[in-house]
């Protein structure tokens, strides 16, 4: 069986009964707790215009994360660059590699994570709103977190770089990281389907670079974890349902479980919510450790990223322990955090 770190990638979920404060304090302590379980990373999402999601601020929320723990290392999962000038996020994360050297990710995503009319409002131009402009935006924040200078200096600069990572749903991505030598994260809880394909290509388009001599893949899925299969699935189906809601065009926040219970999908959202579920990591322990295992026989990722949809803390904290549970930690991460093995 292949040993791999596991981390976690969180989007700060907004509860039905809850407001964003709340949220940004139930994720501060599921920070904390990952590193107490031995997570390798801990990253957030950039979203925007989604009730049920509060962590439109990767930059701001990683400061305070990275100041409430000690070891993990902590990132963007990721920073979605369209919506954003170059030298902000270089002089961002310039700024949270000086003050927690050695600890700091960014994960860089070439969609807006948002419609359009909101990427519209982000980036006031719909200039970089193109992926033909994302390759070359790319290499401008890469060249300016090095201190390239015949580019303008992102101040404070750092002793050393952030990991940078390229973040992915399609070839696009992969290719592209490849070429460039970057990690590669694949969003595997957005699209399952396309994940073996993506990173055959990652993998065939490699080359050597400054950040890396091989290929690393890391793979995000859905997981929730419990202690009976049907728990879990009971669990999942609030994020179902708001995941629905935002399809539609009429975003919620997280609706309780009893909400989700009560919720008769039509045929087609129920075929919608099966084809979401494939992939997906749900069950007892014994379950989700056997659907991990296969994730990694059949994709041979070098790292697993977990998120999930809970609507309790207390059930996305017990689901993301019972995980660690199932996992050793034999080894050193190389950022210093203990490997997860399962």
């Amino acid at each position: 069986m292949k040993h791999v770190p596991l981390s976690i990638l969180d989007l700060a979920p907004v509860s039905s009964n809850a407001d964003t404060s709340e949220a940004l304090r139930n994720t501060t302590e599921l920070a904390r707790r990952a590193e107490a379980w031995g997570y390798q990373r801990f990253w957030v999402a950039e979203h925007h215009n989604m009730p049920a999601i509060a962590s439109s601020s990767p930059a701001v929320l990683l400061a305070h994360l990275a100041a409430m723990t000690r070891t993990i290392r902590v990132g963007s999962g990721g920073v979605m660059l369209p919506n954003h000038a170059p030298l902000v996020v270089a002089e961002q994360f310039g700024t949270l590699e000086s003050l927690h050297p050695g600890r700091i990710d960014l994960g860089i995503g070439r969609a807006p994570g948002t419609d359009q009319r909101t990427a519209l409002a982000l980036r006031r131009t719909m200039q970089g709103l193109s992926a033909e402009d994302f390759p070359a935006e790319l290499t401008e924040l890469i060249a300016m977190l090095a201190g390239d200078p015949t580019r303008p200096q992102a101040v404070p600069t750092a002793a050393g770089l952030p990991q940078v990572w390229l973040l992915g749903s399609s070839d696009f991505s992969a290719r592209l990281a490849g070429l460039l030598g970057l990690p590669f994260s694949f969003a595997h809880h957005f699209s399952a389907a396309s994940t073996e394909p993506a990173l055959a290509v990652y993998r065939q388009s490699f080359r050597p670079s400054q950040w890396l001599d091989e290929p690393y893949a890391m793979v995000a899925v859905s997981a929730t974890c419990a202690d009976t299969d049907e728990y879990a699935e009971y669990l999942a189906k609030p994020g179902w349902l708001a995941f629905l809601r935002l399809r539609a065009g009429a975003p919620i926040r997280l609706p309780t479980p009893e909400e989700a219970a009560a919720y008769q999908f039509s045929p087609a959202e129920r075929a919608f919510v099966e084809q979401r579920r494939i992939g997906q990591a749900l069950g007892s322990p014994a379950t989700v450790a056997g659907q991990l295992s296969e994730l990694l026989g059949r994709t041979g990722a070098d790292e697993l990223m977990l998120t999930n949809q809970v609507y309790e803390l207390a059930d996305r904290l017990r689901s993301y322990q019972l995980i660690a549970e199932l996992s050793e930690r034999p080894a050193v991460g190389p950022a210093g955090s203990l490997c997860l093995t399962l």
